[in-house]
């Protein structure tokens, strides 16, 4: 039985979790390295809530209950009494690894341990712990309190129990699964991120503006938003890691990285985050 859950960074990300999971009656307990980071999530969460309460998809007195079932760890000890930890921080594996082993030492022994990752190998992640069992991956979709898949990742070692537990609860957050094995991107950015590194390439190569790539996709193929300006919203920073990792992971030429999406990370334009990206924000 999942009750306490524990969220490790408040970025886009995380606060999308802790919120997600407050609003189904969990006590969240949110950690970020950063305190005006962790300010900026919880503002964030009750902006994002008072946002469904306008919608009609909750209501408004509901709204001091949900905040209320969030509170903020100190430290990543506070974790210590957690049935869950889900890590939502950069898409970096050492930084990963690291926390993992520092979780692993501080959790109960029957706690699942989670990670939100986009690309990374949830069996290297779990051969860092001394429970391999009780890590899995559960990749959920941004913006967290809108998108209904979430996307859960076994590794090699993960339980069936584990598994279990882990798509049960998907399913009492009132999301969808989707089951991927445990190989580079997963299923969405396998298939994402070549096509928004082949839109990159596009521009790189002259082909056509940014803007008409973005309307082609959105108007010719009725995607919701084209590929350049989704990876603005990504951060170019997060989309090149990504890309990376597929590259690195599969040895494959088809998955090189544009260098202009290489020199707009080394140049700071980082997307909607940074306030210039493909397009100025």
């Amino acid at each position: 039985m999942i009750n306490s859950v524990g969220v490790l960074g408040a970025g886009q990300m995380g606060n999308g979790i802790a919120h997600v999971f407050a609003q189904h009656e969990h006590q969240v307990k949110l950690y970020d390295i950063s305190s005006a980071q962790l300010e900026k999530g919880l503002k964030t969460i009750e902006q994002n809530l008072g946002r469904q309460a306008n919608k009609g998809v909750i209501s408004q007195d509901s709204i001091p209950a949900i905040l209320g079932r969030i509170t903020i760890a100190g430290s990543l000890g506070d974790f210590a009494g957690c049935d869950l930890v889900i890590e939502a921080v950069n898409e970096n594996e050492s930084l990963k690894f690291d926390l993992f082993r520092q979780l692993d030492e501080i959790v109960k022994p029957d706690a699942i341990l989670a990670s939100n990752t986009s690309s990374i190998s949830i069996t290297r992640i779990a051969s860092v712990t001394r429970r391999p069992d009780k890590v899995i991956g559960l990749h959920f979709m941004n913006p967290v309190p809108v998108m209904q898949l979430v996307e859960v990742i076994r590794g090699l070692a993960t339980s069936n129990e584990t598994f279990s537990t882990a798509t049960g609860l998907v399913e009492k957050l009132g999301k969808v699964t989707a089951v991927s094995q445990d190989y580079p991107g997963f299923i969405i950015n396998r298939i994402l991120m070549p096509m928004i590194n082949e839109a990159i390439f596009a521009l790189y190569e002259g082909i056509a503006t940014a803007e008409d790539i973005d309307m082609g996709m959105k108007l010719g193929t009725n995607h919701p938003m084209g590929p350049l300006a989704l990876a603005d919203f990504i951060g170019l920073d997060t989309t090149l890691a990504i890309i990376n990792v597929l590259y690195e992971g599969f040895k494959d030429p088809k998955y090189r990285p544009c260098p202009l999406l290489v020199k707009m990370v080394n140049a700071g334009y980082l997307g909607k985050k940074s306030g210039r990206g493909f397009y100025k924000y």
